[in-house]
């Protein structure tokens, strides 16, 4: 099971990474979609499946996302629970580690460790895609 939806509202290391302000944030974060979803059950062997499985995803989800939506997604992201996963089928998809949250959840709650640490992942799907959200 493979799910994309709307990207996390905030994510200190991914607006790090894209360097935008509060206002272009707003402006383009519906350029970024969130990997919310991603589960192959423990059963299945098929070598290499998983980053098959993302890459094809990178390939077909821009077009998809363009005649359902009427936009193009720039960058993908995903959040990997650190204690649990190292998320190595994300970096043989060419995926990035940019860094790691603070453990403060969705709702973005000032007191740390609420939620487990997770790494934060991206996926760029055009070579500019860092300049045009920046824009």
């Amino acid at each position: 099971m493979l799910g994309f939806g709307a990207a996390a509202w905030q994510s200190a290391p991914r607006d790090e990474w894209i360097g935008w302000s509060r206002k272009q944030r707003q402006r383009n974060l519906s350029a970024v979609l969130n990997n919310a979803r991603f589960l192959i059950l423990p059963w299945v062997r098929v070598a290499h499946l998983a980053s098959t499985l993302l890459a094809l995803a990178a390939r077909t989800l821009p077009a998809h996302w363009q005649a359902r939506d009427g936009y193009r997604a720039l960058l993908l992201e995903t959040f990997v629970e650190a204690e649990r996963c190292s998320g190595t089928c994300y970096q043989a998809a060419n995926w990035v580690c940019i860094g790691a949250t603070q453990g403060r959840g969705k709702r973005g709650d000032h007191r740390l460790g609420q939620v487990p640490v997770k790494t934060v992942w991206l996926y760029p799907l055009v070579a500019d895609s860092r300049a045009r959200l920046w824009r």
